[in-house]
C-alpha cells in the first residue's frame, strides 16, 4: 500500500475512533501511580478546590455583588476535574459548556485575557491534561481545537479583540497542557507494551524450555523402553533353543511376542526417534547420546564426581534398598543430579546431603544444601546451561510419575529439594 493509501484509510477511520473516545457517557478512571497511589488524585481535588476558591475571587474585583449564576457556573467549573478522575471526557464536555455559559454571563462586565478568567483556563487545561492521559492523540488534538472554537466563538461579540495577546497565551497555556498529556499517555503505553512483550517473552521462553525439557526425558525414556523391548525380542528369540523338542504351539507364541516386541520397538524408534536429532554436540562427540541410561546404582559414581569437582556431598539411605522401574531410577537419578548441579552454581562452599529413602507407597529423595560461603560468580557470556533442565525439569519428571516436589529455602540460609517418587509395593512382596 503506497504512502497516500495509508493516509487515506488513516483519514477515513478518525470519524469512528472520535465518536468512541469522545462518547460523553465513557468511563475512564484514573489508574493509580505506581509510587504515588491515589496521592494524585488527592492533590487534583485540592487543586480544583484552591482554583474555585481564586476563581470566585476573581469575578468578585470584577463583579460586585457577584450574580448567583456566576457563582454556580465557578463552582461547578472547579469541579470539572475531580469528575475528570472518573470520565474525563464528559467532565470536557461539561467544562466547554460551563466556559461557554460564563462568557455569555460576564461578557459585558469582564474583560479578561480571554473570554475567561485565568483560573478558568487553569482549571480547563487540568482537565484536558487529564484527558490527555486516557484517549487517543487524535481526541485530545480534537478536543483541544474545540475548546480554542469555542474560546474564539465567545470573542466574536467583542471584536476587535481589545488584548488580542492574551488570546494568544491563553491559546499556548491550553496546547501545553494537552501536549502533556499526550506524551505522558505515550510513555505510560509504551511503558505497558514494553512489560506485556516481557511477560510474553517470558512466556515463551518458559514454553520453550518446558518443549526441551520434555524432549530429554522423552529421549531418556526411549532409550530405557527401546533396551527393554529388544531384550524380550532377544529372548523370545533365544527361548525355543533353551527346551528340548519345543511344540510347534510353543514355537508360533514366542514368534509371536518376538514379532511384537519388534514391531513395538519399531513404532516407538519411528515416533520418539526423531527426537536424537536435537542433541548438543557435545554429547553426540562423546557418544553419551548411546550410552545406557543411569539410574540410583550410580549414584555413588554421582557423588564423587561432584566431590572432585569441590562439592562436599554425602548420602543417606533409609528403608530397604529395592528394585524400582527404569522410569522411575532414571528421574530420581536425574532430580538429584540436577541438585547437586544447582547447589555447585548457586551455593559455592555449601556443604550438600543426599537422602533417599525407600518405602512402602515409594521413593523419596531429597537433596539439602547448607548457605554459600561466598557469593556465586557471574557466569560468562553465552555460558550456563539452557533455561528450562533446573525445577523445571524436575518437576516434570516428578509430575511424568504422578509424584509431588517441593523445593524452596530452608532456614538456615540454604536449600531444600525434595520428591516423592510413587511405587508401592506389592503385598505379596512384604508384610
Amino acid at each position: 500500500m503506497t504512502d497516500s493509501g495509508r493516509w487515506r484509510t488513516a483519514l477515513r477511520t478518525v470519524p469512528g475512533v472520535l465518536r468512541a473516545e469522545l462518547r460523553p457517557g465513557r468511563r475512564d478512571p484514573l489508574p493509580r501511580h505506581r509510587h504515588l497511589g491515589r496521592l494524585a488524585h488527592g492533590h487534583i481535588v485540592l487543586l480544583g478546590v484552591l482554583m474555585g476558591i481564586w476563581n470566585l475571587n476573581t469575578y468578585a474585583r470584577f463583579m460586585e455583588p457577584v450574580p448567583g449564576a456566576v457563582s454556580s457556573a465557578v463552582l461547578l467549573l472547579g469541579a470539572a476535574p475531580v469528575l475528570a478522575l472518573v470520565r474525563p471526557v464528559a467532565a470536557w464536555w461539561f467544562s466547554t459548556a460551563v466556559l461557554w455559559l460564563l462568557a455569555l454571563v460576564t461578557e459585558s462586565v469582564f474583560a479578561g485575557p480571554w473570554p475567561w478568567s485565568i483560573p478558568s483556563l487553569a482549571l480547563h487545561a487540568l482537565v484536558l491534561l487529564l484527558l490527555a492521559l486516557r484517549v487517543r492523540p487524535v481526541a485530545a488534538a480534537t478536543a483541544l481545537a474545540v475548546t480554542l472554537l469555542t474560546g474564539a466563538g465567545a470573542l466574536l461579540p467583542h471584536a476587535p479583540v481589545a488584548h488580542p495577546p492574551s488570546l494568544g497565551l491563553g491559546a499556548v497555556f491550553l496546547t501545553a497542557a494537552t501536549v502533556v498529556g499526550c506524551s505522558l499517555r505515550a510513555t505510560r503505553v509504551s511503558r505497558a507494551r514494553l512489560v506485556e512483550q516481557e511477560v510474553l517473552t517470558s512466556e515463551e521462553r518458559a514454553r520453550r524450555a518446558l518443549l526441551e525439557e520434555r524432549g530429554r526425558i522423552a529421549r531418556e525414556l526411549h532409550d530405557v523402553v527401546a533396551h527393554h523391548m529388544s531384550v524380550i525380542s532377544i529372548q523370545a528369540q533365544v527361548a525355543p533353543h533353551l527346551v528340548a523338542d519345543p511344540t510347534p504351539e510353543l514355537r508360533e507364541n514366542l514368534a509371536g511376542i518376538r514379532q511384537n516386541a519388534v514391531d513395538a520397538l519399531t513404532e516407538l524408534r519411528r515416533v520418539l526417534g526423531v527426537l536424537r536429532g536435537d542433541g548438543t554436540a557435545g554429547e553426540a562427540a562423546a557418544g553419551a547420546r548411546h550410552a545406557p541410561q543411569p539410574d540410583l546404582g550410580r549414584l555413588g559414581e554421582l557423588l564423587a564426581n561432584v566431590r572432585a569437582a569441590g562439592l562436599d556431598a554425602t548420602a543417606e539411605t533409609r528403608g530397604e534398598h529395592r528394585p524400582l522401574s527404569p522410569g522411575t531410577e532414571l528421574s530420581a537419578y536425574r532430580i538429584v543430579q540436577e541438585a547437586l548441579s544447582n547447589t555447585m552454581r548457586h551455593a559455592p562452599g555449601a556443604r550438600a546431603v543426599v537422602r533417599t529413602h525407600y518405602h512402602r507407597e515409594g521413593l523419596t529423595v531429597r537433596v539439602t544444601n547448607t548457605a554459600p560461603t561466598r557469593p556465586p560468580e557471574a557466569p560468562a557470556a553465552g555460558a550456563g546451561r539452557e533455561p528450562g533442565h533446573g525445577l523445571l525439569g524436575m518437576r516434570e519428571r516428578t509430575a511424568m510419575l504422578g509424584g509431588e516436589l517441593a523445593a524452596g529455602p530452608t532456614p538456615e540460609g540454604g536449600w531444600d529439594v525434595t520428591a516423592f517418587l510413587p511405587a508401592p509395593l506389592d503385598p505379596k512382596d512384604g508384610p
